[in-house]
């Protein structure tokens, strides 16, 4: 049986409470008996696979691998996932670099299947990267049965402090934001950018991303996330206005119902005087 995270409130509150006790939790999710399974399989057979085809050939070793990189809902995408593992990330044309998702190309050169003679499945510590990437995500898994918005919040702090330690130009740190949809939809919520947005030209979708962190958040830059600080106001503008839309539904939902109630209430009254 596996451990289902608590999560008693939404909004700020609830991410500031799941921020307390998110260590106590992780602890208590990854020490269930199914993630112990998991871990055990993984580590047990990860270092005989040599091919990508030999990975997508065993859908538990494919979970654990999928799941770290947050791709599981590609499980049953043994051909595409192949074809990203074999390209490998070295070419140019090769998939993993056309595709605008970029957890493609960190899962692609984690295994190495298409870039090396040798896979990194062969490492002595390869085990150790993945299912720690898989443990956390799974975690973020769980959280998101119960609240997606913690779940994506819980994405956006892991992946803007990974992104503020790279080496990128600014709009490159940009242009990785807008190819990671979690982090997109969190950026577009806390900026108040329809779901329309993304279809317009990529370089207007990055002045605007600019012109909007500016406003929102005091700075145009993608470096401003190295302060742990600007991603916890980010992550709380993003629950604020998540929480104020879901509300805006609820409410709005509400109001029709109550008026088709009333119109059917009045109509009712007409016939009976009628009658």
């Amino acid at each position: 049986m596996s451990y289902t995270p608590a999560i008693p409130l939404g909004g700020y509150a609830g991410w500031a409470l799941l921020t307390r006790t998110r260590s106590a939790q992780m602890e208590a999710f990854v020490s269930s008996p199914t993630l112990q399974r998991d871990e055990a399989y993984f580590r047990d057979r990860i270092g005989g696979i040599s091919t990508a085809e030999d990975l997508v050939a065993d859908r538990r070793l494919l979970s654990v691998a999928l799941g770290a990189f947050g791709l599981e809902a590609d499980i049953d995408s043994k051909y595409f996932i192949r074809k990203v593992l074999e390209d490998g990330t070295l070419d140019p044309d090769a998939l993993a670099n056309k595709l605008a998702d970029k957890r493609y190309l960190e899962f692609s050169k984690a295994f190495g299947f298409g870039d090396y003679a040798t896979p990194r499945t062969k490492l002595s510590d390869f085990p150790d990267a993945i299912l720690e990437g898989y443990k956390t995500r799974s975690f973020e898994a769980a959280v998101g049965e119960q609240s997606d918005e913690m779940r994506l919040a819980l994405n956006a702090q892991r992946e803007l402090a990974a992104l503020a330690g790279r080496s990128l130009t600014d709009d490159a740190g940009w242009f990785s934001v807008m190819g990671s949809a979690p982090l997109r939809e969190v950026f577009q919520t806390a900026l108040g950018l329809p779901p329309a947005f993304a279809a317009i030209d990529l370089d207007q979708q990055l002045a605007t991303f600019r012109d909007r962190a500016e406003s929102v958040l005091g700075s145009s830059e993608i470096s401003m996330f190295g302060d742990p600080g600007k991603i916890d106001e980010l992550i709380r503008v993003f629950l604020v206005r998540a929480e104020a839309q879901s509300n805006s539904t609820v409410y709005s939902a509400q109001s029709t119902a109550l008026t088709l109630l009333q119109s059917a209430g009045a109509r009712g009254g007409l016939l009976s005087r009628l009658v």
